[in-house]
């Protein structure tokens, strides 16, 4: 299976999906990762900060993804937290040219109802490129929840993340939590949601609703099931 995650920002892959790659790196599934935004330029930093910043956080994503033998893409260059400034059919071509060069069977993304606007532009701009007819393969979406952002929607604005695929990721949890040490900045004490406990937390009330010690949960966008 050729799988590929597309998100806004390093560091939501390993949040969103960690544990799920590298239940497919173990199944021998080939792995590729796009990272549409910097993550870091909404920080107020300026100059040579900014550029150690974002040579920083390029290193991190690099990290992860040879952590969980994936292939990395970090095609856009994107803002943080600035999509909403950049023509919406700039991100969706981005997105069109990776998928008809890479051929996907399987994509993970953020869900479209988070706070963060980068989150919430890339789930729609991933759909529009994904949409029937238009030269791609993918036969399965999935969207994941990002910690610090996913739960602090409010729903009276958008629709409440409510999984209905969830992956037991039992086995892998003592690696997901290794693999985001890969971003030890992003990680705070808790009870702050991006904390090590938190992430557990996450894992081990996902995998209750599963019947498993640990899960990673997601929405399913769209399944094409073979004729």
């Amino acid at each position: 299976m050729k799988v590929l995650v597309i998100a806004a920002h390093p560091d939501d892959e390993a949040l969103g999906c960690g544990g799920a790659l590298l239940r497919h790196r173990a199944r021998g599934d080939q792995v590729s990762i796009c990272l549409l935004g910097d993550g870091v330029s909404s920080r107020r930093q300026v100059g040579d900060e900014l550029q150690l910043a974002l040579q920083d956080r390029a290193r991190a994503a690099r990290a992860f993804a040879a952590f969980t033998g994936g292939e990395l893409h970090l095609i856009g260059g994107f803002k943080d937290n600035q999509f909403d400034t950049v023509p919406f059919l700039e991100i969706v071509q981005a997105i069109e040219g990776l998928v008809r060069s890479y051929q996907p069977d399987l994509v993970y993304t953020n869900y479209g109802g988070d706070l963060n606007i980068d989150h919430a532009i890339t789930a729609q701009a991933v759909l529009t490129a994904l949409r029937p007819g238009c030269g791609h393969r993918v036969t399965r979406l999935l969207a994941f929840e990002v910690l610090s952002s996913t739960e602090w929607q409010s729903p009276t604005l958008a629709g409440p993340f409510a999984p209905n695929v969830f992956v037991d990721i039992t086995p892998y949890l003592s690696a997901k939590l290794e693999a985001l040490a890969c971003y030890q900045e992003e990680l705070k004490d808790f009870p702050f949601p991006r904390s090590r406990e938190g992430v557990e937390h996450l894992a081990a009330f996902r995998g209750l609703q599963a019947g498993v010690k640990a899960a990673e949960a997601f929405l399913l966008i769209r399944e094409v099931c073979p004729a």
